[in-house]
């Protein structure tokens, strides 16, 4: 039987459910409020979370009933990853996509799900509010860069 990973073997399409599911790294990123400069197409990150994520776990409250809460939530495909430009660099779907490999703190290579938080690439402890407490006038105050950038931490390969 073939030991390569399923991420490394199979395309987006081709994966089970699970497998799908399991890209996911929980860092929560694609949780955040975005804007969109309507000239450039240029995307900023804010640190405000939909009002759904949970700033402790990273993870979604209602997951399985997120796009009838939140209306403009995108659901990831493998028909639509390629195409959503504010994927994190660091996101598995996008990583897979472009036919790249996981880094070492994705928990499916690590084996642990807190290394993503260990690791900085996480939204934890880094949400300033919730959309629901930031009117649309004040996103602009939140813009911030650490949602595109790796962390020091996260770039050095793990010590075995």
């Amino acid at each position: 039987m073939d030991e390569t990973p399923f991420w490394r073997r199979k395309a987006l399409a081709e994966m089970t459910d699970a497998e799908w599911e399991s890209l996911c790294d929980g860092c929560g990123k694609c949780c955040l409020v975005k804007l969109e400069d309507e000239d450039s197409g240029r995307i900023y990150f804010t640190d405000v979370g939909c009002r759904l994520l949970d700033g402790d776990t990273c993870r979604c409250r209602d997951y399985a009933h997120r796009s009838e809460v939140v209306d403009d939530c995108v659901r990831l495909t493998p028909g639509n990853v390629g195409e959503i430009a504010w994927l994190p660099p660091s996101c598995a779907y996008r990583l897979v996509a472009e036919g790249r490999d996981l880094y070492w703190w994705h928990p499916l290579i690590s084996g642990d799900p807190e290394t993503v938080h260990a690791a900085g690439i996480s939204v934890k402890g880094r949400i300033a509010a919730s959309e629901e407490a930031v009117s649309e006038d004040d996103l602009e105050d939140h813009v911030v860069s650490w949602p595109a950038k790796r962390p020091k931490a996260a770039r050095r390969a793990r010590s075995a």
